[in-house]
């Protein structure tokens, strides 16, 4: 059995190595190849081609890639026709992998898509696409679902896979996990500025503004870094030690940080799930190019941008976006939760009920069920 799989983002990279996992535990005779990054292929994968490093987010900014991409997906093409796949997985990577899906249908090849596009938030008409291509859709969210299915798409729901990787945090991890990162008992503030370095140069030199401010206000404060595998360490530390603030840069261990941590500052993105997950408060920001947002503004039909305020379709954890996002504003919604007891049992609670959205545990596992289906068949 051959399965083609196809994940151009750090993310979906992660979430292939873990499903590449349950697929060999179900199939171990299954031939893995497709495109994605080094967690895919530490797990078993032939990489054909590692676009992972060329993730952009926005309009303007992917157009500057785009000939890059255009390659990749020709080679990509070429592979298809080479392998000719009893099942190609297409995971996130919506401009890349619908056109995919494209070229698998021409070829009767049957495609199971986990994270498929945002199709109830923006462009609907590309889950109308999906289903007349009989594209199957392993869906992570109730609102994904219900979307897909009113396009007539063959939906199953799967859960969130996050809730596989990530545990929410029980009232003694916290000391645990500072204890093992080497903490003292003072507020602890972890900063996650994104997994792409366009993100780093955007956001970083802000968090860290707002985060001396929340240090001249509690002296004794701790911030942690986790930093994401897709992001240049040298571009982190330099703007660390710009800013001249002690800052704990820890490989990887988001989830641990994010359990040590008293309140977040989180760039919108996967992120902000995770935190929803590990139940800690955050402040949620956010800035690309003026060209980008204001199309966004345009297309996006949705009132929120991050993940446990979508889910909950109400804002229970601030969103600060573009000029919104001064070091001022963010360091004084940080020392809010720190400081009000009340505000941030509130946010734990509303967080705990977003999470119970997502699903139950084992979503991996109901996926590579529902890919072997589909190869078998």
């Amino acid at each position: 059995m051959k399965i083609m799989i196809s994940a151009g983002e750090a993310s979906g990279d992660v979430y292939g190595a873990y499903l590449v996992k349950k697929l060999k535990e179900l199939s171990p005779e299954a031939q893995l190849s497709g495109i994605g990054g080094a967690k895919m292929k530490a797990a078993g994968v032939k990489i054909l081609k590692d676009p992972t490093a060329l993730s952009a987010i926005g309009f303007t900014e992917v157009l500057t890639k785009l000939s890059l991409y255009r390659k990749i997906f020709m080679e990509t093409v070429r592979e298809l026709d080479r392998i000719s796949p009893d099942c190609l997985v297409l995971i996130d990577f919506p401009e890349f992998n619908v056109r995919l899906a494209k070229q698998a249908a021409r070829r009767g090849i049957p495609v199971v898509y986990l994270f498929p596009p945002t199709a109830w938030a923006w462009r609907k008409g590309r889950a109308k696409a999906l289903a007349r291509l009989g594209v199957k859709i392993a869906s992570v969210f109730p609102l994904e679902a219900d979307a897909y299915r009113r396009a007539g798409a063959d939906v199953r729901f799967v859960g969130h896979p996050l809730l596989d990787l990530v545990s929410p945090k029980d009232p003694g991890e916290k000391e645990s996990a500072r204890k093992e990162l080497g903490l003292g008992s003072e507020e602890v503030i972890g900063l996650l500025p994104g997994s792409r370095n366009q993100e780093i140069k955007l956001l970083l030199p802000t968090m860290l503004q707002a985060a001396s401010l929340v240090k001249d206000a509690k002296p004794g404060a701790e911030f942690l870094l986790p930093l994401s595998h897709t992001v240049s360490r040298d571009l982190v530390q330099e703007q660390v030690e710009e800013s001249g603030l002690p800052v704990r840069i820890v490989s990887g261990a988001a989830h641990r940080c994010m359990g040590a941590s008293d309140a977040l500052i989180v760039a919108s993105g996967t992120a902000t799930m995770e935190a929803a997950i590990v139940g800690t408060p955050m402040v949620v920001v956010y800035r690309t190019s003026t060209i980008t947002y204001l199309l966004a503004r345009l297309l996006v039909d949705i009132p929120h941008i991050s993940w446990p305020n979508i889910l909950m379709e109400k804002r229970i954890v601030p969103e600060l976006l573009q000029d919104e996002a001064e070091p001022e504003a963010i360091a004084r919604l940080v020392l809010l939760m720190l400081d009000n007891e009340s505000l941030s049992s509130e946010i734990r609670k509303n967080l705990a009920e977003a999470r119970d959205k997502l699903g139950s545990p084992g979503a991996l596992m109901r996926t590579a069920e529902l890919v072997l289906e589909v190869a078998r068949r």
